[in-house]
């Protein structure tokens, strides 16, 4: 009896193992992709994997199914440890009924996301799925809604990330688009709502899957997506990355690392970056390579709004969230695609305990009747609602210009920043000294003999008084005056002063953030 309990044991576990068959696994590795299995080999550390609902096959009859059982029901769910630190995964076998959603299948990946909230730990997802087994009807759509209630439950308490490594479309979408981070694949994996035949059917539009919504489409024009990459083990290895910047929970802090890098190192390069035209760009990143860590950056959505940035970096082996306006686009204003993309940030490190870094050179918002219309009051709100909401430390350099409700808006003293200092090239005002003396002194320069000189005059006059940041120190809305170059070491220093913060909000169900 034993025997044949023990026979019975290894073919069901050679079943699963096997997945869909020689022929699938070498279709899916003939289209540039790993199956379900090798992907968690190689995103999870050796040995470490513990499997949840190994045997667990579909119940349905229909058409045939019945006659069709593989042992996994086309997902491998589990458990293991990234760098030695607990995770919880799913990742779906396209081999298997084109990895398509059931019951079974569903109800796999919510018992690992429940494991993964009882256990305060990360839940990364790798997506690769034909979207709801169409046999199952109803039943595999309410598999979906069971994943979607879950990911919004675990919003803000573990990170969740999504690894898209082929096909998910339809409603499938929505779970990946619930968690906080998202990874694709450039060529094999795409995102949409409705394919093209029936965009087609609909609109009359000859679209393929990777121009509605391939990795670059995602990464570039809708912000779907926060990372593009190379192949299958580039994204796991990316995945790997941030994981190490993240704590497990909302209740811990971010890991923190040995720092090799001295902290009283100075960015001498940063005293001469500003130009002397206020007009003329200059790259954030340099400021931001010549502050952090090992001059480390792991940025995010960088083909995205690129007027503004975002990322990770460390200081002091201290994980930061870091936001910076980008002068060389769109003279780093902000408009609808930088304010979302950033506040959603900010919201993400303030519900993990990660710092916030801001790098200010921002001249306004974005004019023109397409933003207007586009509703950047509402949508550039959120920006200013996720700095005012944010209750870790915020620090903040002006490093440039800080005009008008920009200003406001960038994590200014008055909103709640806790450490806010400027460099001698900051300017912060109202408006630019071009505009406001126009403004100001119209009359002024009207009357004048020489009207071009009088402006050039008034400009000069108002530049003196405002494009520098002493009246701002004066009064107490910035917190000290630096140079360049010791950046690095006053945020140091503020930052472990304020690595004991603690503040309270007053009691509510939540806000009401203008979405």
């Amino acid at each position: 009896m034993s025997h044949k309990v023990n026979e019975r044991l290894e073919k069901l576990r050679a079943a699963t193992l096997a997945g869909g068959g020689n022929k699938r696994v070498e279709a899916q590795h003939a289209k540039g992709k790993l199956t379900a299995r090798e992907r968690i080999d190689l995103l999870l550390d050796q040995s470490s994997f513990q499997e949840f609902g190994t045997f667990v096959t579909h119940r349905s009859s229909n058409f045939g199914l019945g006659e069709n059982r593989v042992p996994g029901d086309g997902v491998v769910t589990g458990t293991g440890l990234i760098e030695g630190r607990p995770v919880a995964v799913f990742s779906q076998d396209f081999t298997v009924f084109g990895g398509s959603l059931s019951e079974e299948h569903a109800g796999k990946i919510a018992h690992v996301m429940d494991q993964a909230m009882l256990m305060g730990i990360p839940m990364i997802g790798l997506n690769d799925s034909g979207g709801a087994r169409i046999q199952e009807g109803v039943v595999s759509l309410a598999g979906y809604s069971t994943l979607f209630l879950r990911n919004v439950q675990a919003s803000g308490v573990i990170p969740q990330l999504s690894a898209i490594l082929g096909p998910c479309a339809g409603g499938a979408v929505y779970s990946p688009a619930l968690t906080d981070f998202i990874f694709m694949v450039d060529g094999t994996s795409y995102m949409h709502i409705t394919g093209p035949d029936v965009v087609k059917t609909v609109t009359h539009e000859d679209v393929t899957s990777e121009d509605l919504g391939g990795a670059k489409v995602h990464a570039s024009i809708s912000g779907v997506s926060h990372f593009t990459c190379n192949d299958d083990a580039h994204c796991l290895a990316q995945v790997r990355k941030l994981f190490g910047f993240l704590p497990l929970n909302n209740t811990e802090d971010p890991p923190r690392r040995t720092c090799d890098d001295p902290i009283d190192r100075l960015a001498l390069e940063l005293d001469d970056l500003i130009p002397e035209s206020p007009n003329q760009p200059f790259d954030m990143h340099e400021v931001i390579f010549a502050i952090m860590d090992r001059g480390e950056f792991f940025e995010i959505q960088p083909h995205f709004a690129q007027n503004i940035l975002i990322g990770l970096a460390r200081l002091d082996g201290r994980p930061v969230g870091v936001v910076a306006n980008q002068s060389m686009n769109l003279a780093g204003v902000l408009d609808i695609d930088a304010s979302e993309k950033a506040a959603r940030f900010v919201r993400f490190c303030d519900a993990f305990n990660i710092p916030i870094v801001t790098f200010e050179d921002v001249p306004g918002f974005l004019p023109g009747t397409q933003q207007e219309l586009g509703g950047i009051i509402r949508r550039g709100a959120k920006l200013l609602y996720a700095y005012c909401e944010a209750t870790v430390p915020k620090l903040t350099v002006i490093t440039r210009k800080a005009y008008g409700g920009a200003y406001c808006v960038m994590s200014s003293k008055s909103t709640g920043g806790d450490w806010n200092v400027g460099w001698p090239t900051a300017q912060i005002a109202v408006m630019g000294a071009q505009g406001a003396a126009k403004v100001i002194f119209r009359r002024d320069i009207q009357n004048a003999d020489d009207p071009v000189a009088a402006e050039a005059a008034k400009v000069k006059e108002y530049e003196d008084r405002f494009a520098n940041p002493f009246e701002a120190a004066e009064r107490g809305f910035i917190d000290d005056i630096i140079k360049p170059s010791e950046t690095r070491r006053q945020l140091i220093r503020a930052l472990s002063l304020l690595a004991t913060k603690r503040t309270s909000m007053p009691a509510k169900k939540h806000g009401s953030i203008p979405l």
